[in-house]
């Protein structure tokens, strides 16, 4: 037993207070900047419900409240959308993509996300959008999996996870950025507060008679934020982590969704060739900084204290 009191659970009246105050907190100051929504409700529920459900699952939520932030900290920025601090690409951003990647077709130049929209079949429909729906379960999964088999593991793959998030999102602060999906819609005219689109994930949805997609991108935090593309960015940092813990051929599962989720994210017109590459590029960034970080005392200290907190 450790003599530090720094490590010493607080009495159970004291935690039913101060977990109460931070929830009370969260949801006035949610709405306030972002209005009610059921999902707060249900976050507040959740995280309570394991948090006092057993010490096992107390633990499950301390260690997975690193992921609690992030979906925080990302449904707060439709408080403070993008496009309000800097001007949004939208023609530069397409005349670029079709320099660098576009593809002959007829007489004329397409992007890759034009090409592919003439030239959609319903077995890439279905292929993409199973893609997608990977991109936050599997991480997720992973996290889980990292938590209950290999604690030390788990907290550098998520606190990178974070930091890999928080990278995008100064970027999507510095460089707010048009989807390849917006063009097609709006040409190249900016209009403030336009709506999430399913772009074409719709088809997905409409093939298995669902609302999956329109679902998910009804609640689009800022449709100004494709660069760089985020989705692209987890499956690397699966994959890094998937490596060095040595999983084996479960890294080729890995490595087939990574690929799949950046052809989905050209294909089903969410993100441009060059938003692909940013996320790419940031997931390296993100890795390497932490891999840099890790070595410092003090987050070798703060991730031994998160360890031994969920012990």
């Amino acid at each position: 037993m450790t003599s530090d009191s720094s490590l010493v659970a607080p009495s159970l009246p004291r935690q039913i207070i101060t977990l109460s105050a931070l929830s009370l907190g969260y949801l006035l100051l949610s709405f306030t900047l972002v209005g009610f929504k059921s999902d707060q409700l249900f976050l507040i529920g959740l995280v309570n419900g394991l948090y006092f459900a057993s010490n096992q699952s107390r633990k499950f939520v301390l260690g997975f409240s690193i992921f609690i932030v992030y979906w925080i900290v990302f449904d707060y920025m439709k408080a403070f959308p993008n496009y309000r601090y800097n001007s949004v690409h939208i023609e530069s951003l397409y005349l670029l993509e079709k320099k660098l990647f576009g593809i002959p077709y007829d007489s004329s130049i397409l992007t890759p996300n034009e090409y592919w929209l003439a030239h959609r079949t319903t077995l890439l429909n279905v292929l993409t959008g199973i893609f997608y729906l990977t991109w936050v379960p599997i991480p997720l999964a992973f996290a889980t999996y990292l938590f209950f088999k290999n604690r030390p593991a788990f907290f550098p793959f998520a606190l990178t996870f974070v930091l890999v998030n928080l990278l995008g999102f100064v970027i999507y602060y510095l460089y707010p950025a048009a989807p390849p999906w917006y063009v097609q819609v709006h040409g190249f005219v900016f209009e403030p507060n336009t709506p999430g689109n399913t772009a074409g994930l719709a088809n997905f949805d409409q093939y298995f008679g669902v609302s999956v997609f329109s679902g998910i991108y009804a609640k689009s935090s800022n449709v100004f934020a494709a660069m760089p593309s985020l989705h692209s960015s987890y499956p690397v940092i699966v994959l890094y982590y998937g490596l060095k813990n040595r999983l084996g051929l479960i890294n080729l599962f890995f490595a087939v969704v990574m690929v799949g989720i950046w052809f989905s994210a050209v294909y089903t017109s969410h993100h441009y060739t060059l938003d692909v590459l940013a996320g790419i590029t940031c997931a390296i960034t993100g890795i390497t900084l932490f891999n840099v970080l890790a070595k410092t005392n003090w987050l070798r200290s703060f991730t031994q204290r998160l360890i031994t907190l969920t012990a």
